[in-house]
């Protein structure tokens, strides 16, 4: 596959507003190229050049000059705005008093937070864009390619996606991260980061992962707080209202690309079969639903549920209406249902459960849960199968 032929035809499911907005993304998950594509006509300014970032460093002011030089009508569109916070002050002016429509875009809204800059008081919405579904991707779609190469689009459609991921990680996730002042002690945040991969899809334990990496638990937290920032990956909560027992209350940890986990535990290619293919097939599972979840009329929020004793659900779709198991199998037993219908016990109210697989056909077993397919699977969550009557 080649980058440049299809990104036009992939990036189809963001919706983006007519009003003001911020666009957060991870790094290539392909934000320039949708404003691009979505506001050909607009008046754009690069914070990545480093010439253009230092004219606006110097004389912030220069922003409200060059806009006003433009028709009224003209969409303006700032890409890597968290380079220079300061814009964001003229931002707010031109908005206000010209009523003008930007669109801002960056990898991280945390150096503008730290920055105490203006986050222009609400009157922006705010998006994000993660990496490819199988939705966007369509018949391109190929679940072993995603769950080797992972889900950025520069990597998910790269004949060398190895190449490009030890790239991205060495040049990005440690050098870029230490460039922008989001850490200081690169040695210590590139241990962390491997021990945050090899706990990828699992209870988070900061204490552990602190005493791996020799530093204190409030460094670790700070550290998953960076991974979070910059969208390279997301805590899900686990589920704990009206629980009848003890149950887990602590976060699990998902990396938003599945690729750079592989390249950071040093997996190889991940097989159907293996160990590692089950946790890549879940965490593939919560990057669907989670840009489903940012891309449906029906909002919703999404979690893990587990009891003291072990047993759990991967995940818990709004207030306990849906649970759903994940096993990367063809052959799925009773014994495999049997969280879920430890659920049903805890919360009876719960419409469905559903346990996405690989077997070839959907099927119901007699005590009722769903044995899903991961196409079917795909059908029914972007048909709205399980949010649309919310």
């Amino acid at each position: 596959m080649h980058f440049n032929g299809v990104m036009s035809n992939i990036r189809r499911l963001a919706a983006l507003p007519s009003e003001t907005f911020f666009l957060w993304g991870p790094r290539q998950s392909g934000k320039t190229t949708l404003l691009k594509e979505r506001f050909p006509d607009a008046y754009r300014i690069d914070l990545l050049q480093t010439d253009v970032r230092m004219r606006f460093e110097r004389e912030p002011a220069r922003l409200r000059e060059e806009v006003r030089a433009q028709p009224g009508d003209r969409r303006v569109v700032i890409d890597e705005i968290q380079k220079v916070p300061a814009l964001l002050d003229e931002v707010h002016y031109l908005l206000q008093e010209d009523q003008r429509t930007f669109a801002l875009c960056g990898s991280s809204a945390r150096k503008i937070r730290r920055s105490h800059a203006n986050l222009l008081g609400g009157r922006a919405l705010k998006r994000e864009l993660l990496g490819l579904s199988a939705k966007e991707l369509g018949n391109a779609f190929a679940l072993t390619r995603m769950l080797n190469h992972g889900t950025l689009p520069p990597h998910y459609l790269s004949d060398l996606p190895y190449d490009a991921i030890s790239a991205y990680v060495d040049l990005y996730l440690k050098e870029e991260i230490l460039d922008e002042g989001l850490t200081r002690n690169l040695p210590v945040f590139s241990a962390f980061l491997r021990a945050a991969a090899i706990g990828d899809t699992e209870v988070t334990n900061f204490s552990n992962i602190a005493r791996e990496c020799g530093v204190a638990s409030s460094t670790v937290r700070g550290y998953y707080e960076i991974l979070e920032d910059t969208l390279i990956g997301a805590f899900l909560p686990a589920y704990t209202r009206l629980a009848k027992r003890r149950v887990q209350r602590a976060p699990k940890f998902y990396f938003r690309d599945v690729g750079v986990v592989n390249h950071l535990v040093r997996r190889g290619r991940v097989q159907e079969g293996s160990e590692t293919f089950g946790k890549a097939f879940e965490n593939w599972v919560f990057h669907e639903l989670s840009v489903h979840q940012r891309n449906t009329h029906h909002p919703y929020e999404l979690s893990y549920w587990r009891l003291s004793s072990g047993i759990e659900v991967d995940f818990v779709i709004g207030d306990a209406e849906y649970a759903i198991e994940v096993k990367g199998r063809r052959s799925i037993h009773k014994r495999d249902t049997q969280h879920l219908l430890q659920f049903r016990n805890e919360y009876p109210a719960v419409k469905q459960l559903v346990l996405v697989c690989l077997e070839p056909v959907p099927r119901v077993t007699t005590d009722g849960v769903h044995i899903l397919p991961y196409t079917d699977f795909l059908h029914a969550l972007w048909a709205d199968q399980w949010t649309g009557d919310r």
